[in-house]
């Protein structure tokens, strides 16, 4: 920052008043960068000069002010309400970016003679009322078909008057004969009736839906006794339907109303707050939408953003605010509550989970767009858990396989991203144990593996699993870094005493790694783990398959493959073969052939006794 700019901004800063308002840092184009709010505004903005600041992005910031402006306010509320405002006229570069802005779903009483009730995106000041917006279409036409299953509206754009209606301009249409609309355009229903159906949904869209029920309740008792049951009986269908609205969307008692809940759930690059409004025991309203940070923002003013934004975006007044820590704002007759048990914790709990499963499902999709994304995450995870130094973009696994030391074996696969990579798959026959011993055959196949990569000079893996637990683990180490002077780190998954996967290993001496068993990440574990021991088991019962079918002929020398696929389809049996004579042989295979077969069937018997 050159001398000149910092003069200037050491003069606004010497006049910055300290009183409570909205302040705006301009680049040397004259665009807004970024809008703040402050209790105190001299404080505040002169924080950003006179300290060194641990965050690179906000070091960024600073270098690029030329000049600052500043609104005052009376009260923090209104520099709150100030700030929401700014950011999304200006949508400054540095703050926090709202990913979704768009306009929702309402549904309004128009301001009518009969009012229509219906969805719409577009607000009117011609005295109608408008009750949302709704989170989404989906929750507004969820409340307009259960308001049109208890009540008879018309939904007919006819602009009735009682004048109109005397003079019979309007005919009842079809909804009126399906019996959804009562036919006011014929003066068929009074405005009376009309009016206190519209008093009841208009409660409905409030919240009050037990009020409505007790209502419908006590009118139903009324008709019964008056032995009206036709009546009664209509009346009990409506509070039958308000019923089961009511089982399906009360999570708290009813004397919980009017309160707002926001929780907060974070990653690297975004903010996930979820919104609930409560009105008597029932949520009214719930919305979780997405903060994009732009600097090393607090969840404390992340949290802060939120709350204006969506009570100002739902109109919400409720006098008490339920959040999961303190947040130092004041607003005027709001009180702040972070529950510790109880009721509301279990509100807090709920739309907890509601912003967790929101950036589960984001991330979901993302990953789906782009599904590299969702193997670096694992990946990632791998190396966060065991603290390596680089992404672990090739893990190879070991995994022995033999019955009582016969035709022992040994696999490696190898996985790429977290994909299986099959053409780097190796077999391995073990050559230099006898036995089954398991920890001198794994010792043999690891040496041979990175014994070859080194000298090819082939790429070595960024992480070994071993099929196994601390045993294995330490042959692989004593051929890794004794022998070979390698640094490859090693891990090692354990089985429990049911054979199932239960931990992954890691250090020496090798040490439990905590992680969920039913992760993502233990899943990629296991399926490596599975893959590898797929695969030795295939190749030990090829080679086994192969070694029981071999017969005596196979190593007679001269006698080749196809010489006893033609012999055995003749004699049908190696016995019966012996039984044959030589003439008999070389008029099938010829005298030279038949020669060296009776020769080497001969040396056999001998040998044998």
């Amino acid at each position: 920052m050159d001398e000149e700019v910092l003069r200037h901004i050491k003069s606004i800063l010497a006049v910055i008043p300290e009183k409570p308002g909205c302040y705006q840092y301009f680049d040397e184009k004259g665009t807004i960068i970024y809008v703040g709010k402050a209790k105190n505004l001299k404080r505040r903005v002169s924080s950003y000069f006179n300290k060194q600041h641990d965050s690179n992005k906000t070091r960024v910031l600073v270098k690029q002010i030329r000049d600052i402006k500043y609104f005052v306010v009376d009260t923090e509320q209104d520099a709150l309400l100030l700030e929401n405002n700014l950011i999304k006229q200006y949508h400054p570069r540095y703050n926090v970016l709202l990913k979704d802005d768009k306009t929702y779903p309402s549904i309004v009483v128009k301001n009518e003679y009969f009012p229509r009730i219906y969805q719409t995106r577009n607000i009117v000041r011609d005295g109608s009322r408008y009750y949302g917006p709704y989170p989404s279409v989906y929750t507004a036409k969820v409340m307009l078909q259960l308001i049109k299953d208890l009540y008879p509206i018309r939904t007919c754009k006819y602009p009735l008057t009682p004048e109109s209606i005397r003079e019979g301009r309007y005919k009842v249409c079809l909804e009126y004969h399906i019996k959804r609309c009562k036919g006011p355009c014929e003066g068929l229903q009074s405005l009376e009736e009309y009016q206190q159906n519209v008093s009841e949904i208009k409660e409905i869209l409030r919240g009050n839906i037990s009020q409505v029920s007790k209502h419908l309740y006590e009118q139903m008792q009324k008709l019964a006794s008056e032995l009206k049951f036709e009546e009664a009986q209509k009346l009990k269908e409506k509070y039958e339907a308000i019923e089961n609205y009511r089982s399906k969307s009360t999570v708290v008692p009813p004397m919980l109303h009017n309160i707002d809940v926001f929780s907060i759930t974070e990653n690297e690059a975004s903010a996930y707050i979820n919104y609930l409004h409560i009105g008597n025991g029932a949520i009214v309203q719930a919305y979780t939408f997405e903060y994009k940070r732009r600097l090393d923002e607090t969840k404390e003013d992340l949290l802060t953003l939120g709350i204006v934004e969506m009570r100002k975006r739902f109109d919400s007044h409720a006098r008490e605010i339920i959040l999961p820590f303190p947040i130092d704002v004041e607003l005027e007759g709001v009180t702040f509550t972070i529950p510790q048990r109880g009721d509301k914790k279990k509100l807090l709990e709920l739309s907890e989970m509601n912003g967790k499963q929101y950036k589960l499902d984001k991330l979901k999709q993302a990953e789906k767009l782009n599904p590299e994304q969702r193997a670096t995450r694992l990946l990632k995870e791998i190396q966060d858990a065991l603290h390596l130094r680089e992404l672990p973009v090739q893990i190879e696994c070991f995994d022995n396989s033999n019955i009582q030391g016969s035709d022992a074996v040994a696999a490696c696969v190898v996985f790429k991203m977290g994909k299986p990579s099959k053409n780097d798959y190796r077999k391995y026959i073990i050559k230099t144990v006898v036995g089954p011993d398991d920890y001198a055959s794994m010792k043999e196949v690891v040496r041979r593996r990175y014994q070859r990569a080194i000298e090819e000079g082939s790429p070595l893996p960024n992480l070994i699993i071993t099929d196994g637990g601390k045993g294995q683990m330490e042959v692989v180490r004593s051929v890794i870094e004794d022998e070979l002077h390698l640094s490859i780190p090693i891990a090692g998954l354990a089985k429990d005493n049911h054979h199932r996967t239960a931990e992954l290993l890691f250090g020496f001496p090798p040490e439990p790694i905590g992680m969920k068993l039913d992760s993502p990440l233990f899943h990629l574990l296991t399926r490596m783990q599975d893959e590898v021991h797929r695969f030795a088991i295939t190749f030990h019962r090829d080679k086994r398959s192969k070694s029981q079918n071999r017969s005596e002929l196979d190593t007679i020398k001269g006698i080749g493959e196809k010489t006893k696929i033609v012999l055995l389809k003749h004699f049908k049996s190696v016995k019966r073969l012996k039984e044959a004579g030589q003439d008999e042989i070389a008029s099938i295979i010829g005298p030279a052939k038949a020669r060296l077969l009776m020769e080497g069937l001969e040396q056999k018997r001998i040998n044998s006794k």
